[in-house]
């Protein structure tokens, strides 16, 4: 069965099964960086908005068993962890009142999602766009996010500065910027695995990068934008340092003491995006350098 198929036999499958009131219709759009996704979004009567669930990884499992009463069966119960929370149904999205201290925002590249961003405020960052959305929640399961479009601006009868404005003293309270030693970084993510870490020395005093998010580790590049972040950064730092991209969730620091050379520095990450990340989540390729005595981040080479 093709991918196409797939989805339609599921959104057969689910509506089967749904009760009155909700209903699945098939939906595809365009994410970050131009890639497309199809899944299926699931409705609810009285839900300003519902899950979009997106196949590919049900599809892959699919064809290792062709049991699409199976992909069903794992659809349904991954909505049923997901599905619309009282504060997504509480939202009014034509009320800017209700939805002013939600909205935040994230970094994209522009060029390569010029066609998106035809249709969305945005602010140019360098080779970068600052792109805004409403924070709906932000939990151990995720984030549940809406992406504010031109006409959100139209329909609140806001100016494009007046939300910029909002979104950063929103990010900095609800997003707030994390900076942290790469093997700091590690050691977390073992202790969250439930990894020994007995053997896993404290090497900070050697340290070479450093990783700059926000609490909830997504969307976390942005977080260089935030004010004063990169000038602290410096003070920490006491000197002149790269900001590699390492995806639109954080970037990595390096003090210029403890860099390679560019060129090998570019290539890295052209390498990485090309081979560790999903298309979605690739911020730039190539490294930014901050001057500490320009107090500014650059392009680099």
């Amino acid at each position: 069965m093709e991918y196409q198929e797939f989805l339609y036999a599921v959104e057969r499958g689910l509506n089967e099964k749904f009760k009155e009131g909700t209903k699945a219709v098939l939906y595809s759009t365009v994410k970050n960086n131009g890639r497309e996704r199809k899944g299926v979004m699931i409705e609810q009567e009285g839900s300003n908005i519902g899950p979009t669930i997106y196949m590919e990884g049900f599809y892959e499992r699919y064809k290792e068993h062709f049991d699409v009463s199976k992909s069903i069966t794992e659809v349904m119960k991954f909505y049923e962890s997901v599905k619309c929370t009282d504060v997504v149904k509480e939202c009014k999205f034509d009320d800017y009142e209700s939805l002013k201290e939600k909205v935040v925002f994230k970094i994209v590249h522009y060029e390569k999602n010029r066609k998106m961003l035809k249709g969305i405020p945005h602010i140019r960052f360098l080779d970068l766009a600052i792109i805004f959305y409403i924070l709906l929640e932000a939990g151990e399961n995720g984030m549940a996010t809406v992406l504010i479009k031109n006409e959100h601006l139209d329909i609140w009868g806001r100016s494009l500065e007046e939300l910029h404005e909002k979104s950063i003293k929103n990010a900095i309270k609800l997003l707030p910027a994390q900076f942290m030693s790469m093997h700091q970084t590690i050691k977390d993510m073992l202790q969250e695995q439930g990894e020994e870490l007995e053997d896993f020395n404290d090497l900070s005093e050697n340290e070479t990068m450093y990783v700059l998010t926000n609490s909830v580790r997504n969307y976390g590049a942005a977080s260089m934008v935030y004010p004063h972040v990169l000038e602290m950064v410096a003070d920490m730092l006491k000197e002149d340092f790269y900001v590699l991209p390492s995806s639109v969730h954080e970037v990595i620091v390096v003090p210029k003491s403890k860099g390679i050379d560019e060129k090998e520095m570019n290539a890295m990450i052209v390498e990485i995006n090309a081979t560790q990340l999903e298309p979605e989540d690739v911020l730039s390729d190539h490294a930014y350098f901050y001057d500490v005595r320009e107090h500014k981040l650059m392009m680099n080479g």
